[in-house]
């Protein structure tokens, strides 16, 4: 098995506003959706050699996403450079995500570790990491 994990579901209360950001920001580090017209409860991105992604508006959602609760805290996603990184920051707040840890970037997890911090209006939070050499 090149990678064990097969997708991740991730449940939303307003596929439209919600989707919107991660379309927004999945395409911009090389994901692309795969749309299903017969299925308008959900959307699907795709990156090669990974797991895909759901975002799915389910009936069963009983309360808005926290992450500071038991369960999912964040994605953690590459981009290909820095320069991906600082456009993502620049203008994330105009497409629904807002920074975490501003005052240290690009290095909130670590002087090693290069990395954007971002949460959208229903609290997902996902840190987008660019990979540089020793």
């Amino acid at each position: 098995m090149t990678n064990p994990v097969h997708h991740i579901e991730l449940w939303t209360t307003d596929l439209q506003r919600t989707g919107a950001s991660f379309d927004w920001l999945l395409t911009r580090i090389g994901w692309h959706e795969d749309v299903d017209a017969a299925w308008p409860e959900g959307r699907v991105w795709r990156c090669a050699g990974a797991p895909y992604i759901v975002l799915e508006q389910s009936p069963a959602v009983n309360g808005p996403h926290d992450r500071m609760r038991a369960g999912l805290n964040h994605l953690a996603l590459r981009a290909p450079d820095r320069g991906t990184l600082d456009r993502l920051r620049e203008d994330c707040q105009v497409n629904g995500w807002h920074e975490l840890f501003a005052d240290r970037y690009p290095h909130a997890g670590g002087r090693q570790h290069t990395a954007l911090f971002i949460e959208n209006d229903e609290g997902f939070e996902c840190e987008i990491v660019v990979d540089t050499p020793d």
